[in-house]
């Protein structure tokens, strides 16, 4: 029950706080579905002037397909929890799918 959280920031460099925060909220994930076998999570800073420069996209390696979530927030905190959120749904379907079958 360890998955492998890779986290990559681009065009800045994360500090270890954000760094440990996304792992600790993806991780969180596992409890929702138990065969996460890894996650990919890109921080982006857009080159932009609106205040909603900081793009999350978090990509979740599951047996038979991956599970995407983007989300452009003024924080990456923000960010990485609203596409905690959407990913928790997107889970919560697939365990439908396979328990109904």
């Amino acid at each position: 029950m360890n998955m492998k959280v890779i986290v990559q920031s681009v065009n800045f460099n994360a500090d270890k706080k954000l760094i440990d925060f996304v792992e600790k909220k993806v991780t969180g994930l596992e409890k929702f579905y138990d065969k996460i076998v890894g996650s990919e999570v890109f921080l982006k800073v857009q080159q932009t002037s609106e205040k909603e420069n900081k793009e999350v996209d978090i990509k979740l390696n599951i047996p038979g397909n991956d599970l995407v979530a983007k989300k452009q927030c003024k924080t990456f905190e923000e960010g990485v929890m609203l596409s905690v959120d959407s990913l928790k749904r997107q889970l919560a379907k697939k365990k439908e799918k396979v328990v109904g079958k």
